[in-house]
């Protein structure tokens, strides 16, 4: 089984994310994650726009994915979100990178767009690093307790 594979099965786990909207990990690495998911009905308000709930759930996804991945576990202290377009397309993607990573703290920063390349959200994350193993390590495995 490659790594990707590896990883997408731990953070199945992740239930909202992956069954609610249908989010799926298209690369992962440590501090580093792409995560994108098929706009549908569901993900749509009244007006026809994308709920930014969605947005932030994709962020958020992105964000646990790069954070956990060969680093302690890592839980968001907060996240705020800037929404900057309307999405357009037919596809969401959120780009994960690390800002900081230190002992016990870190932050992210999460970009999401849409399929046709417009930017529609921004979102910056701070993250607590309990003290403790790895869960999941850059190959996807989980280190034996």
């Amino acid at each position: 089984m490659e790594p990707i594979d590896k990883i997408r099965v731990f953070f199945s786990g992740d239930q909202y994310a992956t069954l609610a909207t249908g989010a799926i990990i298209e690369e992962a690495g440590k501090n580093y994650a792409k995560c994108s998911l098929k706009l549908e009905r569901k993900h749509r308000n009244a007006m026809g726009g994308v709920m930014g709930g969605v947005m932030f759930t994709l962020a958020d996804f992105a964000f646990a994915v790069a954070s956990n991945i060969g680093s302690p576990p890592t839980v968001s202290v907060s996240g705020q979100i800037v929404y900057l377009g309307a999405a357009k397309g037919d596809m969401l993607t959120a780009v994960a990178r690390c800002l900081h990573a230190g002992r016990s703290g870190c932050s992210f920063t999460v970009d999401i767009s849409d399929d046709l390349g417009n930017a529609v959200a921004s979102v910056t994350f701070y993250g607590f690093r309990k003290n403790g193993p790895m869960l999941i390590d850059e190959n996807g495995d989980t280190p034996e307790k």
